[in-house]
């Protein structure tokens, strides 16, 4: 297994730029798996994402509420569908095969809040990112881990700047 990486965003600016940087590598059939406490950022960053992915598709950025009591939303950014979920009030991993996720992660980007709540239904060679307070208000930690090696090589162009390996 690929070592962990880690990089600090100081504030907000640097999510948003972090999130482009992903939007520029991620497509159809990739899931990004982001953990974190309540108030680490995920749906910040999940909203960055969307909107970059958006902007690049020359598709107009949408507005992208927290899907908490949803549970999933989906957006399109040109013919890239992207489903948003957050499955914090799920109970059981089954629910995840309700809400139609097992079909998304092969047709769609797929970006999950509070993954654990899939138990062995994350999708095989998912890349997780867990968000963490920094050591300022604004600040995050960000960490990268995957099975897949492939990551590495798609990760690099996206954390070029500021990165080291935890």
């Amino acid at each position: 297994m690929p070592k962990p990486v880690t990089l600090t965003l100081a504030d907000e600016v640097e999510t948003r730029a972090l999130a482009d940087a992903l939007a520029g590598i991620l497509g159809v059939g990739d899931t990004l798996l982001i953990e974190g406490p309540i108030g680490a950022g995920k749906t910040a960053l999940a909203r960055a994402l969307i909107h970059a992915a958006q902007t690049r598709a020359a598709t107009a950025p949408e507005d992208v509420p927290s899907p908490t009591f949803t549970l999933v939303q989906t957006y399109a950014a040109g013919p890239l569908e992207i489903w948003h979920a957050d499955l914090y009030r799920l109970t059981r991993p089954d629910e995840v095969l309700e809400l139609g996720l097992d079909e998304a992660f092969s047709t769609a980007l797929c970006l999950i809040e509070w993954p654990d709540r899939l138990g062995d239904l994350a999708p095989e060679g998912a890349l997780t990112l867990r968000l963490a307070q920094g050591p300022t208000e604004d600040s995050r930690i960000a960490t990268f881990s995957f099975d897949d090696p492939d990551w590495s090589t798609r990760l690099a162009p996206a954390l070029a700047r500021g990165v080291t390996h935890g």
